[in-house]
């Protein structure tokens, strides 16, 4: 099983390495797409099976984390910085798309799905939508918690403007990250609702994974707007953002089950 799982890593990272083309910085690319890869392992080993079950479960997740959140905050933040959204965006989407498409196949081909004794409760509807804003909610105030440290400390001088378009933005900005945490709460729902771990485990592997999707693996790769520490800064921001919102969605959205609550009762 361990061999299986190395070659999903490997496999699986090398769609990525085809922005090398263009890009250059080829290990770095296909390094980015084994990382990620690596991120969905939980969801090949405990998640629904089948490709097409499987790609149900990765494509959201890659095309809202890593794709439409990233481009969105660039476009904010970074006005200018492409000449070309549109074009960025799409080809972006193309590219997550065939990592997505390789990650399932590959999830289904290698048999790597195993059978877990773990049952996955769900909350009611209306709850179930109470908390997707409860997540929204939470993930603006670890944005914006973090995002202010990290930007005082450590990235101010490389967002002059930033503080300018924040205040323009006024109320807006808690509007975006509120809508920012919901989307990309719903992005992994699928996940937490068929990812056949116990509720901890699912939680650390849902922090893991967005921080995965969202920032560590997309800015390992250089790229033509940020320098290499700017980048680095900015992985270990999204991890305090990022994992904390997987770590939060998961504990609001997965309730415990009968037998744990009636062991936790008992104890």
């Amino acid at each position: 099983m361990r061999q299986r799982v190395l070659f999903y890593c490997l496999l699986g990272g090398l769609p990525l390495s085809i922005a090398a083309l263009g890009a250059g910085h080829f290990a770095l690319w296909w390094l980015s797409g084994i990382l990620l890869a690596a991120g969905f392992v939980p969801i090949a080993l405990f998640g629904p099976r089948g490709g097409l079950r499987q790609l149900g479960v990765i494509a959201p997740a890659l095309f809202v984390v890593s794709v439409l959140c990233t481009w969105s905050e660039a476009l904010i933040f970074l006005p200018g910085a492409s000449t070309d959204p549109t074009r960025d965006l799409v080809g972006a989407l193309v590219l997550y798309l065939i990592e997505a498409v390789a990650l399932a196949v590959l999830a289904a081909g290698l048999g790597l799905t195993r059978e877990s004794g773990v049952s996955v409760p769900r909350r009611p509807l209306a709850a179930t939508v109470l908390m997707l804003l409860a997540c929204g909610v939470a993930y603006a105030v670890y944005y914006l918690v973090f995002g202010a440290i990290t930007y005082q400390f450590f990235t101010k001088g490389y967002y002059p403007d930033a503080e300018d378009i924040a205040l323009r933005l006024g109320l807006w900005l808690w509007v975006i990250q509120i809508g920012r945490g919901v989307l990309m709460t719903l992005a992994v729902l699928p996940a937490i609702h068929t990812l056949r771990l116990p509720r901890g485990q699912a939680a650390i592997a849902m922090g893991a994974l967005l921080w995965i999707a969202g920032g560590a693996a997309p800015l390992l790769p250089p790229n033509d707007v940020m320098v290499t520490a700017q980048r680095m800064f900015h992985i270990v921001e999204i991890l305090t953002q990022n994992a904390a919102l997987g770590i939060t969605a998961v504990l609001l959205l997965r309730p415990r089950s009968a037998p744990a609550a009636a062991a936790t009762r008992a104890a």
